[in-house]
């Protein structure tokens, strides 16, 4: 609308009213009003839809007969929960859709499903994808019931129970391990301010002789000397070099954030002993009753890192999924229970290999338009979605451990890196570890492990293939082990 007729209908004099043109026409009849039904079936005339809040959710049944929305707000305390669960069983709900919100879902998940109500989560992006639509509270669960109803919101994955509750722990203990991080980068910067270069002369500041050092510093020693000789045998500083460092300044703010620091940093240890021995917990109780061949040992590797946890997961997880994940190329002890906590051992819940690395965030979003003059399709975008879950995250760390590897995996990861680049080739080798323990813990058998060697043969094998398929189409003859001739003298 432009300007001019913006200000003309906003003026207080009203518009004169033009003469009737004269016309022998009768005037046409005024059109009837447009009713507007449901053309899509019902799939669950029982549906329910809740829209969550911080403070408050607000709840909608199916309509009655004459269109009247069946609608109530219900507050977030328990006995209102109970409520609200009441409230569908009066109006003959059976089912309830509740969008992802937050955490604010959790209870009343819990308290639906105790009741023996069907409750699906749906992720937001199925709720809201119409623009331009009305959105309140009381109308945003109007329309979760009314797509509930119609069977258009697939519920997102969410693993059993038992291992819910080994995920809990599981992310718990990540939480845990970045706050310590975080205190573990204070000791340091506490360090820097009095120039004790104790980071620069030792591998890990919270390592054995870091830890006895910090420790003798904090209860008063002072001589770079005594301090120095608290190192392990094991450590690849010398005496002298680690004297070196600890000539500084003692600073007295610096030491007092330094003994902060410190203590901050054990704490969040005793916490971090306190959920592995949960997780520990967990997994004996999740533990297969079927008897299973002992567990072969596995190869000596290098020394423990400062994260890994203080029981045998190797062990505790073969005996709840029936194989050892970390037989696979890659997979550590750590990656394993990670992706395990997140995607549990049910894979049918995943009807085949490609849903579940679609559901991981492994595979390519094609996006396409039409067809171009050539009637070829156009591609306009074919790239992995912006977010992935953890379990992707630890594939992808897996993969990224493989550029020195010399098994199949790892000539795969260097030749796509040659070809596409790094990260492609990471989340393309991340694909292949998740089509292999899809098929491990859907089938209890570990796939055979190929050698850099073989797959090289492989590679050359489909490259004469190729080469004939292309010379047959151009009518050319390919002599094998033949020598091509070299250039005219």
């Amino acid at each position: 609308m432009s300007r001019r007729k913006h200000k003309i209908r906003n003026a207080k004099t009203p518009l004169p009213t033009p003469p009737a043109a004269p016309s022998n026409r009768t005037a046409a009849p005024e059109p009837e009003p447009i009713l507007y039904d449901d053309s899509l079936p019902i799939r669950q005339r029982h549906a329910g839809g809740v829209d969550l809040g911080l403070r408050s959710h607000w709840v909608a049944a199916p309509p009655l007969a004459d269109g009247t929305p069946q609608v109530a707000e219900f507050d977030t305390f328990t006995d209102s929960l109970e409520a609200l669960a009441d409230w569908c069983q009066q109006h003959s709900v059976t089912t309830v859709a509740l969008e992802a919100t937050g955490v604010y879902w959790e209870p009343l998940l819990a308290l639906l499903e105790e009741r023996g109500f069907q409750v699906i989560l749906v992720a937001p992006t199925y709720t809201s994808a119409i623009q331009g639509r009305p959105k309140t509270d009381r109308l945003d669960c109007q329309w979760i019931q009314r797509l509930h109803a119609h069977g258009l919101l697939p519920a997102s994955f969410r693993p059993s129970p038992d291992i819910a509750v080994l995920r809990h722990y599981l992310r718990q203990r990540a939480e845990l391990v970045r706050n310590g991080a975080r205190h573990i980068q204070h000791m340091q910067k506490a360090l820097e301010q009095m120039n004790l270069k104790l980071a620069e002369v030792l591998s890990e500041v919270t390592g054995v002789t870091g830890q006895k050092i910090i420790t003798a510093l904090l209860a008063g020693e002072r001589d770079p000397l005594t301090l120095a000789q608290l190192r392990n045998p094991h450590c690849h500083s010398s005496t002298d070099t680690i004297a070196r460092a600890l000539r500084g300044q003692w600073r007295p703010e610096a030491l007092f954030a330094l003994q902060q620091a410190w203590d901050s940093w054990r704490h969040y240890q005793k916490q971090l002993r306190a959920v592995e021995k949960a997780i520990a917990g967990q997994l004996h109780r999740l533990k297969k009753s079927a008897v299973l061949p002992p567990l072969p040992p596995k190869p000596r590797q290098r020394g423990r890192k400062p994260n890994d946890p203080r029981f045998d997961v190797r062990a505790a997880l073969y005996y709840v999924t029936g194989v050892d994940l970390t037989a696979l190329e890659g997979i550590a002890d750590v990656t394993a229970l990670v992706v395990v906590s997140e995607i549990g051992l049910d894979m049918s819940r995943f009807p085949s290999v490609k849903h579940f690395c679609a559901w991981l965030g492994l595979c390519p979003v094609v996006r396409q338009s039409g067809r171009n003059k050539k009637g070829k399709k156009k591609i306009k975008s074919a790239q992995t979605r912006r977010g992935r879950g953890r379990a992707a995250q630890a594939l992808c760390l897996a993969a990224s451990s493989l550029w020195d590897n010399q098994s199949a995996l790892g000539s795969f990861l260097r030749r796509l890196k040659a070809r596409l680049g790094t990260p492609k080739a990471v989340v393309a080798t991340a694909h292949k570890l998740a089509r292999q323990l899809y098929q491990t813990l859907k089938t209890g058998v570990l796939p055979p492990l190929l050698s850099a060697a073989e797959y090289a043969a492989a590679q050359h094998a489909r490259a004469v293939e190729a080469v004939k398929k292309k010379a047959l189409r151009l009518g050319l003859v390919m002599l094998e082990g033949a020598v091509a001739a070299g250039p005219p003298s």
